[in-house]
């Protein structure tokens, strides 16, 4: 969920698809191999998502799997695969984290996706 405001020009300056995605498309697909597989590993039954209450220590298992870079973990995955997992994982929360910072600074800030879900979940327990 994109949490960053972004204007235009912002959006034309992060080019995800073509500055990223046609990059690295191998990598990429890697990356996703590695979510999956920690979902498996993690919550099995449930649908695809980030269960940040299994790990917090993104730069210590990133030095870990960096140890191993060109190897094969126990469970089929790259080292190489998780360090740029974890390397994500690490730069997705200093991001929220300043963007938290930003939010306490202006309390007048608006997070759109909080409020549709805050009415949401309104909506459903009224029901």
């Amino acid at each position: 969920m994109l949490k960053i405001e972004m204007t235009a020009k912002d959006r034309k300056e992060s080019p995800v698809y073509s500055g990223v995605l046609k990059y690295f498309p191998d990598a990429m697909i890697e990356v996703s191999k590695c979510s999956y597989k920690g979902q498996q590993q993690h919550n099995p039954d449930k649908p695809l998502a980030w269960d940040r209450s299994k790990s917090g220590d993104e730069l210590d298992a990133l030095a870990r799997h960096l140890l191993q870079a060109g190897t094969l973990d126990s469970d089929g995955i790259r080292h190489s695969a998780k360090v740029c997992w974890r390397a994500l994982a690490n730069l997705q929360k200093e991001i929220e984290r300043d963007s938290l910072k930003y939010q306490v600074n202006n309390p007048n800030q608006i997070d759109i996706f909080e409020a549709i879900s805050q009415i949401t979940d309104d909506y459903k327990n009224k029901k």
